[in-house]
């Protein structure tokens, strides 16, 4: 006796992974998402692998996360998969306070994001 389970998100030819509270802000980490978006998945991990941005390595985990979901969760085909969408969000900001001259005090914003990327199988006539 337990709830149902509740219905799929994503279509029939969709993966997806996501990595929550990565340690930057999501005005940043928006600039890596936006290098990959609607790439095939092997030109997006070789820009990722190249790019000199610190935050790329983390971006680039979460992509083979959902390409490893897409072949060994919903049996799609590896060579057609491209990356649908990469999107940042806010989480949450922790504050912290920094001591300056004279007695006062500095406030320091410290931002977190989440990641959430889902890739797609091309149709056959797509990917020739």
């Amino acid at each position: 006796m337990g709830k149902p389970s509740a219905e799929r998100r994503l279509a029939d030819n969709e993966a997806s992974a996501f990595l929550r509270a990565l340690r930057t802000s999501p005005r940043k980490l928006n600039l890596v998402a936006a290098m990959i978006r609607g790439k095939a998945a092997q030109t997006a991990l070789a820009e990722l692998t190249f790019s000199r941005r610190r935050i790329a390595q983390d971006v680039k985990k979460v992509l083979q996360a959902a390409i490893a979901n897409a072949e060994n969760n919903h049996q799609l085909d590896v060579d057609r998969l491209y990356v649908k969408e990469a999107t940042v969000g806010r989480a949450f900001v922790m504050r912290r306070f920094h001591t300056r001259g004279r007695g006062r005090s500095a406030r320091v914003e410290k931002y977190f994001s989440h990641l959430t990327v889902v890739v797609r199988e091309r149709p056959e006539e797509e990917a020739a």
